[in-house]
């Protein structure tokens, strides 16, 4: 499989990790649109949330708990983040590969764009 992230969560791509365990790995997003922006990715090749099954219910909630965690260790989780999964090209996907954004340290505006 030719994924970016598959590479960057099997270590065959160098990326500024903030977190790893065997579900999922979370880095520092290339392109920051916040003070504080990093991604959550699982292990597991899913293309987007259209291809989450029930299975991956389990998944998707430690994705979030992963994301509270490091919201809280990097300091915006008081203040306030926010979570994104886009999907598919109208949804602003550009990676084929499930990804939360986490975004904070400075005002969100709504609506995101």
């Amino acid at each position: 499989m030719d994924c970016i992230f598959c590479k960057i969560a099997s270590g065959a791509i160098p990326a500024a990790k903030l977190y790893e365990d065997p579900e999922v790995v979370a880095f520092r997003d290339l392109h920051p649109q916040a003070p504080t922006h990093f991604l959550v990715i699982p292990r597991k090749h899913l293309s987007s949330l259209n291809d989450l099954t029930a299975d991956d219910e389990p998944l998707i909630g430690h994705i979030l708990h992963v994301a509270k965690t490091l919201a809280n260790q990097a300091g915006i989780a008081t203040s306030g983040f926010r979570t994104v999964f886009n999907t598919n090209a109208d949804g602003g996907q550009t990676v084929l590969h499930l990804h939360l954004h986490v975004l904070g340290g400075r005002q969100m505006s709504w609506p995101p764009g």
